[in-house]
């Protein structure tokens, strides 16, 4: 599988970039992280518009789009891996996770997901999500090749 992560704003935090960096080394998938940055610092509604824009643009033509969103769907790391598995087994290995800026998503952005992930009911700091993204992606890849590091 290719796993591109599309993120609104920059991690500066080399802690928080070495615990991606562990669960994305550790993946038999390939798993970027692309950050998206919207220069100009406008009011709220247009920096969410514009942010749906950038990630909007940023998706690829035959990517399965998810969007981690508090409201979406929460799934068990089993089913999470056996979604993931499905798609690949149908010949849809190219997926796009989609994590919007502080101020949310645009609802075109919701509109265009093939799945609305949630993350649980808590509230994440944007570059935490990222952590917990790559981890359930190594996860999903144990999960499905039969691995112990999920033990459930």
């Amino acid at each position: 599988m290719r796993i591109r992560c599309l993120t609104i704003g920059r991690s500066r935090d080399r802690l928080i970039a070495e615990l991606v960096e562990r669960y994305r080394a550790r993946c038999p998938w390939t798993i970027e992280f692309v950050e998206l940055d919207l220069k100009k610092q406008v009011d709220r509604a247009r920096r969410i518009d514009g942010e749906g824009d950038l990630l909007l643009a940023a998706i690829e033509r035959d990517e399965r789009v998810i969007v981690l969103d508090e409201r979406g769907r929460s799934l068990s790391s089993e089913a999470f891996a056996e979604l993931l598995g499905g798609w690949r087994d149908q010949g849809m290995a190219d997926v796009a996770c989609l994590i919007g800026g502080a101020d949310g998503l645009a609802p075109r952005v919701r509109e265009r997901a093939d799945l609305l992930l949630a993350l649980g009911t808590l509230t994440w700091p944007h570059e935490l999500v990222r952590v917990l993204l790559a981890e359930q992606l190594y996860r999903a890849s144990a999960i499905l090749s039969g691995h112990p590091y999920h033990r459930a």
